[in-house]
C-alpha cells in the first residue's frame, strides 16, 4: 500500500499544551511532514512552581512520541530576555503598561523560531494559535495575506498576532482557526493525547499565575509615593508607579476609605485613573464609570500593518484591550502611516492604557495596529 502524499516539511510550536498538540496531530493527518519544535524562553526560575518548563517539555516529547513526529528542544531563552523582556522593563519602567505577548510573537515565535524552522528545511511553521490566513485570490490585493479571526471568537488570538506581516503569515499555518475549541479537546481525548485534559496556560512562562507585584519588584526598584483622589485628597501610598495599570482594582490598599456610596449604603470601588511620573504620584477614583476612566480618542505610536502598508483613513473597529469587543472608531494617520495613527471613539472606551496594544479590525480582517502613547 502505497504511503500518504507527503505535502512537505512543517514544524510546529509544540509547548506540551493540547492547542498545539492537536495542531501537529491534525497536520500529519493532513499529510505533511511534522517536525515538533518545543522553545524553551525563560531560565531565570523555571524550575519553580510558577514556571513548569520541565513537565511541558516531557508532555511535549510523550505527544511526539504518540502521533510519530520527530521532536526537538531548542533554546531562545537569550533572544527573548534581549528582544522582548528588556523592553517589558523598559516599559514598566516609564509608567507604561506592555503586552509581552505581542512582542513574543513578533520577535520569537515568527521570527527566531521561524528562522529556525526554516534551516530545518521546512516549507511552513505552525502554531496552536486561534486565527486564520487567507491569500487574497483577485483584485488590486491579490496575492497578499490577510489575518483573521479565529471562527470560535471566544478564543480568537489576532489580538497578539497583529504584528505579523506578509513573509511570516505567507509560511504560516494556523490549523486551529478552523475549529472550535470544544472540537479540539474532542479531537484530543479521540486519539489518546496524555495531555488531553491539561488546563490552559495562562499569560507568558515568566509570570504565570505568579504574584506579579512581587516578581516586578526583583527587576525594578520600589519607589513610594502619594496616591491621590481627584479632588488632591491623599488616601494611601503606593509603592511605585510601575507596579500599577490604569483600571486596576485590586491591590491598592485603601478598601477601607471612605468616600463615595451607592445607593445601597456600600463604598464603590476604587480605580486607578492616572499616574503622574513628575510628581511620582497615583491618581485614584472611585467609580467604574467615573469621567478619568473614559476616554474618546487615543494616539499610538510603532504602528505595525498586515498588508505592509497602512490602511485607508475612515471607519473600523478596534480593540484597546485583548478581552473587549470591537469599538467603532474613526481612524487618521500620521506621518504617512509609518509612525503612528489616532483613533476617535463616538462611545468613549474604559480605561485606555498606555503601553498596551490597539489593534484595527475591518470585519474579520485583523490590519494591525500600534501601541498606545497617550488617551484622552
Amino acid at each position: 500500500m502505497a504511503s500518504k502524499p507527503v505535502k512537505g516539511r512543517v514544524v510546529v510550536g509544540m509547548s506540551g499544551g493540547v492547542d498545539s498538540s492537536v495542531t501537529a496531530w491534525m497536520l500529519k493527518q493532513q499529510g505533511y511532514e511534522v517536525v515538533g519544535l518545543f522553545m524553551k524562553n525563560w531560565e531565570d526560575d523555571d524550575d519553580s512552581e510558577y514556571c513548569s518548563t520541565r513537565q511541558d517539555l516531557l508532555d511535549a516529547v510523550s505527544v511526539a512520541d504518540l502521533i510519530g513526529v520527530e521532536i526537538e528542544a531548542v533554546n531562545f531563552a537569550t533572544e527573548y530576555k534581549d528582544r522582548v523582556f528588556a523592553d517589558f522593563l523598559r516599559e514598566y519602567s516609564a509608567g507604561r503598561t506592555p503586552n509581552p505577548d505581542v512582542l513574543c510573537n513578533a520577535e520569537i515565535k515568527f521570527k527566531a523560531f521561524l528562522d529556525h524552522a526554516m534551516a530545518l528545511g521546512a516549507e511552513r511553521i505552525a502554531t496552536g494559535h486561534y486565527a486564520r490566513v487567507r491569500q487574497v485570490a483577485e483584485g488590486p490585493a491579490a496575492g497578499r495575506y490577510e489575518l483573521l479571526r479565529a471562527l470560535d471568537a471566544s478564543k480568537d488570538q489576532s489580538y497578539f498576532l497583529h504584528r505579523l506581516n506578509q513573509a511570516q503569515l505567507s509560511r504560516t499555518l494556523f490549523p486551529l482557526g478552523e475549529i472550535p475549541k470544544t472540537e479540539v479537546r474532542r479531537i484530543a481525548a479521540q486519539i489518546g493525547l496524555p495531555n488531553a485534559a491539561k488546563k490552559d496556560s495562562t499569560g507568558i512562562c515568566f509570570i504565570g499565575e505568579r504574584p506579579f507585584r512581587e516578581f516586578l519588584s526583583r527587576y525594578l526598584p520600589t519607589k513610594p509615593g502619594p496616591m491621590l483622589t481627584d479632588d488632591g485628597r491623599e488616601v494611601g501610598r503606593h509603592v511605585g508607579l510601575s507596579f500599577y495599570t490604569l483600571g486596576q482594582r485590586k491591590g491598592l490598599g485603601i478598601g477601607g476609605v471612605k468616600g463615595r456610596q451607592q445607593a445601597d449604603g456600600t463604598a464603590d470601588a476604587w480605580y486607578v485613573a492616572r499616574k503622574d511620573l513628575a510628581n511620582n504620584t497615583l491618581y485614584v477614583v472611585q467609580g467604574h464609570d467615573h469621567p478619568w476612566l473614559l476616554q474618546s480618542s487615543l494616539r499610538a505610536e510603532d504602528a505595525s500593518w498586515v498588508a505592509g502598508v497602512a490602511p485607508e483613513p475612515g471607519r473600523y473597529g478596534a480593540k484597546t484591550r485583548y478581552r473587549q469587543q470591537d469599538a467603532p472608531c474613526e481612524l487618521r494617520l500620521e506621518g504617512e502611516g509609518e509612525g503612528g495613527f489616532s483613533l476617535n471613539f463616538p462611545q468613549a472606551q474604559w480605561a485606555v492604557t498606555p503601553g498596551q496594544s490597539a489593534v484595527l479590525y475591518d470585519g474579520d480582517v485583523c490590519l494591525g495596529g500600534g501601541i498606545i502613547h497617550h488617551a484622552a
